[in-house]
């Protein structure tokens, strides 16, 4: 019996984190998930701390604020959106099973080192999120794909390639075929006018011209 009720005090608290992850965070995590507790206990408390800020008032709709962000930022159009939507599905409240955060996931030392103080304030952190990406795509010269493979994996584990650790590789394939639809699409080429067919000239029909008529002289 001591042993089963040392394993109950023990088990507890674990399993409370997880299942308070999951229900508060919208997200799925096994109630005896032993990674990323700090992290997780982290993002819980910044939840806690957020909440009564949107009870009432809720939050402003994502997208208007995403292309606002993305326009400040010099982010190409729809990027920042597609990330987004693989991240969180514009959820401004998601914890991630790792104890990321917000509508960019944002880890506790990411936040912290952009200066997000609130996580799930959408607007800040959509401002921190455009920030770290337009970092990753200065870093990598516009490489796209490398950039967002950096925003995951972080920029140290991406070496001219997209790291294959078994989630980076999934999540980059995720976020391009997102943007595929959120890029905006080019204006249509204009037809071009098909030539005219050309006019066959006429055949030029010369006129005999009439032998002159002899007047008669003056007499």
């Amino acid at each position: 019996m001591p042993w089963v009720r040392l394993g109950l005090c023990v088990l507890a608290p674990l399993v409370l984190l997880n299942l308070a992850v999951a229900f508060f965070g919208d997200t799925r995590v096994s109630p005896l998930s032993l990674s990323f507790l700090e992290t997780k206990a982290h993002a819980l408390a910044a939840y806690a701390r957020h909440r009564p800020s949107c009870l009432l008032d809720g939050h402003p709709e994502l997208q208007p604020l995403i292309r606002d962000t993305e326009r400040r930022h010099h982010l190409p159009a729809g990027l920042l959106e597609a990330l987004v939507e693989v991240e969180s599905n514009t959820r401004p409240h998601r914890i991630s099973p790792a104890g990321a955060m917000g509508p960019g996931q944002l880890m506790p030392s990411t936040a912290s080192l952009l200066r997000v103080e609130d996580p799930f304030d959408p607007a800040p952190a959509l401002d921190g999120s455009a920030r770290y990406l337009a970092e990753q795509l200065a870093r990598f010269r516009g490489n796209v794909k490398l950039a967002v493979a950096a925003y995951n994996a972080g920029p140290g584990n991406v070496n001219g390639r997209v790291p294959r650790n078994g989630e980076t590789e999934f999540y980059v394939d995720k976020v391009l075929t997102a943007y595929e639809r959120t890029r905006p699409r080019p204006p249509p080429r204009p037809a071009k006018a098909e030539p005219s067919p050309k006019r066959q000239a006429r055949p030029i029909v010369s006129t005999p011209r009439h032998p002159p008529v002899d007047r008669p002289s003056a007499g």
